[in-house]
């Protein structure tokens, strides 16, 4: 566990811990202010007269109350640890989002096109797996490690929206981003290592073959879950021209056998997506995953510590009004 450091987010407040000598120069003076003098020949008769106890003791309700009004001045200023660290277990897996962004997932016969719907939907199932370590690794001609496995899904999502068609080298290398994925499980200790691939086409680019890379991923005990994404048959998509953009129907090519042996060598599955509504359905499959546990260290950059000083500032006042109206009441 580390030292905690405190700091406070308004500090300004705690300048108003200024008033409380005035306040105790104040209680002094008006103490003395309220005794009355008498004239007297002699204070012989007075020299065995004692203070008791209780006299002492009542001061300390001036006291419990400039205690009190100190501890509510810190808690305005609110006091915050700057760094701390929770060892935590979580249920989840492991899981890497593959997603392919080559030039023809932006083919629309998927809502607004494949890209959009497939970056929707893993969202989604994100979103209903909170306890999950998740990467994303994206492929088109070459491959890249958007982000390793994480359990902070806000970064994940925050980098789903940035994904875009010609962020890199156009193509599809399945082998290579199956690879990529492959290396970024190969270390975890959970039970249930999963790769989620996602692309609409036939592998033509990259370094290494996809049965390779699912052969590897076999030996690290990962599961390949592959979605080809598309129609069957024609497909709008969009095709610069000396007019601007137009939509022609190209033919839908998508190596499902290829797909289908890369899952099975990994005992995973094959999935087709020929519109939105099958495509949320087929998360909707993969959310039945076993689970397993996970032992996470999870950081906090500011936590707020302002209850304890609330607390022990109304603990004094209670005591206060308590001693008040019981030990130390002075009217009947």
């Amino acid at each position: 566990m580390f030292n905690t450091n405190i700091t406070f987010e308004d500090p300004g407040f705690l300048y108003l811990l200024l008033i409380l000598p005035f306040m105790g120069l104040w209680y002094w003076y008006k103490l003395k202010a309220n005794h009355p003098s008498v004239q007297i020949s002699g204070t012989e008769a007075f020299q065995s007269g004692k203070k008791s106890l209780r006299q002492y003791l009542y001061h300390i309700l001036f006291v419990l109350r400039l205690l009190a009004i100190g501890l509510f001045i810190i808690v305005m200023a609110r006091p915050q640890s700057s760094l701390s660290r929770k060892n935590v277990t979580i249920e989840g897996i492991d899981i890497v989002m593959a997603m392919d962004v080559s030039s023809s997932m932006l083919a629309q016969d998927l809502r607004p096109d494949r890209l959009e719907a497939a970056k929707s939907v893993a969202t989604d199932f994100l979103a209903g797996r909170p306890d999950d370590r998740v990467g994303l690794v994206i492929f088109s001609g070459e491959t890249f490690t958007q982000a390793p496995l994480t359990t902070d899904h806000s970064i994940i999502q925050n980098l789903f929206k940035d994904i875009k068609s010609g962020m890199i080298e156009d193509g599809t290398a399945i082998g290579d981003g199956l690879a990529t994925s492959v290396n970024r499980l190969k270390e975890s200790q959970a039970i249930s290592k999963v790769i989620i691939l996602v692309t609409d086409g036939e592998n033509n680019a990259g370094s290494l073959d996809p049965l390779s890379a699912a052969e590897i991923a076999n030996i690290y005990g990962i599961r390949i879950y592959t979605i080809g994404v598309g129609t069957k048959g024609m497909a709008p998509y969009p095709v610069q021209t000396p007019y601007g953009i137009q939509y022609q129907n190209v033919e839908v090519n998508i190596d499902e056998a290829l797909l289908k042996e890369v899952a099975e060598m990994t005992d995973g599955r094959y999935f087709r997506a020929t519109s939105n509504k099958k495509l949320q359905e087929i998360y909707q499959e993969i959310d039945k995953l076993e689970k397993s546990k996970i032992d996470v260290t999870e950081f906090r950059k500011k936590n707020e510590e302002f209850l304890p000083y609330a607390l022990l500032a109304l603990a004094f006042i209670i005591l206060e009004i308590f001693l008040r109206n019981t030990v130390l009441k002075t009217l009947p």
